[in-house]
C-alpha cells in the first residue's frame, strides 16, 4: 500500500450537477477501496436539483475511519468541474498548503443564476484561485473530453489528471478496473479519456 501525502487526507469534489463530480468521486472511492484504504464519503446538494452546486467529501485513511465531512478550512485537495465553485470551496475550506485542481471551463450553477447574479471576469476567477492555493493544476478537461468525442467525460479527465498529479496513491493499474466497472460498455473509450487526463499534468 502506498503512502497518503497525509493521513487522513481530505480531498473535496465539487461541481455544478449535471457535470458528472458524483461519477467522479465514484470512481475514486471505489479504487481507494480497492487497493486497501479506508475511505469515508459524504455529500451535499446546496440546491437540489439539476444546475444546483454538488459537494462531494471524500476523506481517505490507512488505518482510521473518519468522519465523512471535511472541516472548514481542513481541506487538502480540491477538485473543481467549475472556477466559480472551486472559489467557493477555498473560501470555505482552503488553507496555505490546499492543492487544487480546476476545469476552467464557466457554468452558472441555479442558485446563483435565480438572483440575476453575473458571472465575475474568468481571469480574475483563476488569478484568485492560483493566489490562495499552495499548488493549481488547472486542467482542460472538458475542452480534451470533447476531442474525444463526448464532453461528458470531462469528469474522467479530470480523474486521470488527479491521479496523474500524484496526490492520490493510484495509477492506470488501480483505476482500469474501476472504469471498466463503471462503464463497461465503453471502457477503451474512458480509459483514454483517463489517459489524457494524465498526460495533460505530465506535460
Amino acid at each position: 500500500m502506498k503512502a497518503l501525502m497525509k493521513d487522513p487526507l481530505s480531498l473535496i469534489v465539487i461541481g455544478v450537477a449535471g457535470q458528472g463530480n458524483v461519477v467522479t468521486s465514484y470512481l475514486i472511492c471505489n479504487a481507494l477501496v480497492r487497493e486497501g484504504y479506508m475511505v469515508t464519503f459524504g455529500q451535499s446538494y446546496p440546491a437540489q436539483q439539476r444546475g444546483g452546486s454538488v459537494i462531494n467529501y471524500i476523506r481517505v485513511s490507512r488505518e482510521i475511519q473518519t468522519s465523512p465531512i471535511v472541516p472548514e478550512g481542513r481541506a487538502d485537495v480540491i477538485v473543481a468541474m467549475e472556477p466559480v465553485e472551486a472559489m467557493r470551496m477555498l473560501n470555505q475550506y482552503g488553507n496555505p498548503d490546499v492543492i487544487t485542481m480546476v476545469n476552467p471551463r464557466p457554468i452558472q450553477a441555479i442558485d446563483t443564476t435565480g438572483l440575476g447574479l453575473k458571472y465575475p471576469s474568468l481571469d480574475k476567477i483563476m488569478e484568485d484561485i492560483r493566489g490562495l492555493s499552495a499548488k493549481t493544476w488547472v486542467v482542460n478537461a472538458t475542452e480534451e473530453a470533447q476531442k474525444l468525442g463526448n464532453a461528458i467525460m470531462a469528469n474522467v479527465v479530470l480523474v486521470g489528471a488527479l491521479v496523474g498529479s500524484g496526490v492520490l496513491p493510484l495509477d492506470r493499474k488501480s483505476m482500469e478496473p474501476v472504469i471498466a466497472e463503471r462503464f463497461p460498455k465503453a471502457v477503451e473509450l474512458n480509459m483514454r479519456a483517463f489517459d489524457r487526463g494524465v498526460k495533460l499534468v505530465k506535460q
